[in-house]
């Protein structure tokens, strides 16, 4: 069955193939899933997460913040300022693929998945607000904030990609390192929500604590961190060796090793100055923008099935030749 032939019906106005529109306000889509990020960081870093006390209003009174709330208002109500924008740019990528929900069947779903999750965050934010800025709640918050990093991250990838038969196009020792280091990943993301639930920056002077010891899991969030660090040098050296296999999987690798870089440098200026309120936003971001770039990294261990079939006659040919 063609590609043509599986165009479901809709107003022809919409895309009958992934086009300029798709690729622009899915981008849009992603920058606008790490921004929320980092203002959901400066909420919290600013105390200003109960900023607006009530949800879905800011007041009881009122939608907006009043002069009374102060600039915390101003924040808090920014935020979710944000995530209506958020929702949006969810809503039109789906109306966009509404006539390729066949054709592009895994693109469709994706799609999905952020605006279903765009609402679940809202409803979560607003059980985060009502619940005090519970920290184990603000944590969960922010898991699933990265999450959809992820997901629009893998629909980036996936949108530049036919609808084929795909198979791995790295050795299986690969494959299994490069997913042994995503669990590692999730990992220190993890024991730095429990790090950062347990230090200084509740989002307000009245939130609770998660009760862990700080100092103790500062250095339990270290410990996967460059684990994380060693196995990303295993798989950048892999990709490497193979580049003219897998040209865009070594491109990824490096830009994964290159945000961990920066990432535990920024990760000990914190820790040895306080935890100075920047550079716990940037580190934040930084954990998502990781995460993104290793979801890239897994999207690209398999090829197109045809384009590697093509690939080996004319291996077999050159290995054949006299030297």
């Amino acid at each position: 069955m063609s590609g043509q032939s599986l165009i479901a019906p809709g107003p022809r106005w919409l895309p009958g193939r992934v086009d300029a529109r798709i690729r622009v306000f899915a981008w849009l889509s992603f920058l606008a899933e790490v921004l929320i990020i980092g203002t959901g960081g400066a909420v919290r870093l600013t105390g200003s997460g109960l900023g607006c006390p009530t949800w879905p209003t800011c007041t009881p009174g009122s939608l907006v913040p009043t002069p009374e709330m102060g600039i915390h208002g101003i924040i808090e109500f920014g935020n979710r300022t944000l995530t209506g924008l958020v929702g949006i740019l969810a809503v039109v990528v789906v109306v966009l693929l509404w006539r390729l929900r066949r054709a592009r069947r895994d693109l469709f779903i994706l799609a999905l998945i952020v605006l279903l999750g765009v609402v679940a965050q809202a409803i979560v934010g607003g059980i985060t607000v009502l619940t005090g800025l519970n920290p184990f709640i603000v944590g969960f918050h922010y898991v699933a904030s990265v999450t959809l990093v992820c997901v629009t991250a893998a629909f980036l990838v996936r949108m530049r990609q036919e609808r084929v038969t795909r198979i791995l196009a790295v050795p299986r020792w690969y494959a299994i390192t490069a997913h042994i280091t995503t669990l590692v990943l999730v990992l220190t993301i993890v024991f730095g929500i429990l790090t950062t639930g347990a230090g200084p920056h509740s989002g307000d002077a009245e939130a609770g604590r998660n009760g862990f010891n700080a100092e103790i899991l500062e250095h339990v969030h270290a410990w996967p961190g460059y684990a994380l660090f060693a196995l990303s040098i295993v798989l950048l050296v892999g990709a490497w060796r193979r580049r003219s296999d897998v040209p865009s999987l070594a491109l990824w690798t490096a830009l994964l090793v290159a945000v961990e870089v920066v990432q535990i440098a920024v990760g000990l200026y914190q820790a040895r100055n306080g935890l100075p309120v920047l550079a716990v936003g940037v580190h934040m971001v930084l954990a998502a923008l990781a995460a993104a770039a290793m979801t890239v990294v897994i999207l690209h261990l398999k090829r197109p099935q045809v384009e590697i079939a093509a690939e080996r006659p004319s291996r077999t040919a050159e290995a054949s030749l006299p030297v």
